[in-house]
């Protein structure tokens, strides 16, 4: 996929509210060579999928071996919408809080008391992050409205070709 498809399926009006949520789904290979997927907080800062995590989580050494990730970021309705994007993860070490952490995680209810307290333990907790920066080199959004999966596109050309068919094979009525 060329990086100018890449730009044009996020930047349609459903990518862009589905990359305003707050999780996504990860996908990597683990060290042991088996895949993984893990949800996990992100930010989209218009070129990159951001996400941050502890510097001693286990993902970061499946990373540095084989960056290639999968994300996928969808809907909890009928039917869902979907937006599927692979891209390669760089790592970042920051000390401290990576300022997308922070706002990965602005949109949940919290009380501004909470926000207080939880903003505390963070960091207290982290002497600092690693932020995983994905680069989309591939991307598609499926709405089962306008776009499909690709499946599911060939089942309805294939059953098109049928129905023509049978019309075309069918005798004349008259």
């Amino acid at each position: 996929m060329q990086p100018h498809e890449v730009t044009e399926v996020l930047n349609r009006p459903l990518s862009r509210e589905l990359l305003d949520r707050d999780l996504t789904r990860l996908a990597y290979v683990a060290k042991d060579g088996t895949p993984r997927t893990i949800p996990i907080g992100f930010t989209w800062n218009g070129t990159h999928v951001v996400m941050c995590t502890s510097t001693n989580a286990p993902k970061l050494h499946a990373l540095r071996a084989n960056p290639a990730v999968a994300l996928t970021i969808d809907t909890e309705v009928h039917p869902p919408k979907i937006l599927l994007i692979r891209g390669r993860a760089e790592l970042d070490v920051v000390a401290g809080i990576p300022d997308e952490y922070l706002q990965m995680n602005g949109t949940y209810t919290m009380t501004p008391e909470q926000r207080v307290h939880w903003e505390a333990e963070v960091r207290d907790l982290y002497d600092g992050m690693v932020r995983i920066v994905v680069t989309p080199t591939w991307a598609k959004l499926i709405d089962f409205e306008t776009t499909l999966p690709s499946a599911v596109e060939e089942l309805i050309q294939k059953r098109a070709r049928k129905n023509v068919e049978n019309r075309q094979a069918a005798p004349s009525q008259g």
